[in-house]
């Protein structure tokens, strides 16, 4: 099994940085493989809405590896996207990036790279606006029929530096919890799909707007 984990700052081994190794000790215990998307400080196109992944199954953005994470999130078990909080809200490359990788996966609205994989969202903070960037990542598992991993607090921790994140042993406790949580999670999934289970037979013909249109373009 395997998690893919997307670190939303752009400096890779900062306090959000710090909060995914602390996760990433506790699936290597687990047997779990883990790898981080570092999305670093290059910029990273917003989704444009032009609807030509619908054709080509591609973002029409090449060079800023969300193409590749899609490719990878086929072959993943579970997610974690972890974000900085700099004005109450997720990193706008994480949100960028994130738009243009489920916009570009949602064919029929189906979602196949994430559907049924449990996902985390984790930020990270100096002081405040956690609560909000979580909300902010924890609506794309709400769309894309992901269930959602908890702890035993809400997955932040706090710190201006990582050497100051290792210090709030809450916080590194409540990341060492999600990623039991998220190891458990996928382990019974594993479990039932060995055992026939078969996933929930979902559909999604309709997409209703407000106006209505003939073309139904979003």
């Amino acid at each position: 099994m395997k998690v893919l984990m997307v670190n939303g700052s752009s400096h890779p081994h900062g306090t959000t940085m710090r909060a995914l190794e602390e996760m990433t000790k506790v699936f290597d215990e687990a047997g779990i493989e883990s790898e981080v998307i570092q999305l670093g400080g290059k910029p990273i196109a917003d989704c444009l809405q032009c609807n030509r992944c619908a054709v080509s199954g591609k973002c029409v953005f090449k060079d800023d590896g969300v193409n590749e994470f899609i490719d990878k999130a086929y072959e993943a078990d579970g997610f974690v996207f972890a974000t900085p909080t700099y004005f109450a809200h997720a990193s706008g490359r994480i949100c960028s990036f994130l738009d243009r990788a489920f916009y570009a996966n949602a064919v029929d609205e189906v979602y196949d790279a994430f559907k049924f994989k449990p996902g985390a969202a984790v930020a990270v903070v100096r002081r405040a606006g956690t609560t909000s960037a979580l909300d902010d990542l924890n609506k794309y598992f709400g769309i894309a029929q992901m269930p959602v991993a908890g702890s035993t607090y809400w997955n932040l921790a706090y710190g201006l530096e990582a050497d100051e994140a290792q210090q709030d042993q809450e916080g590194m406790q409540t990341m060492r919890n999600l990623a039991r949580n998220m190891a458990w999670m996928m382990q019974c999934f594993k479990a039932g799909k060995d055992a026939g289970i078969a996933y929930p037979a979902t559909t999604s013909p309709y997409a209703t707007n407000f106006v209505r249109r003939e073309d139904n373009k979003r």
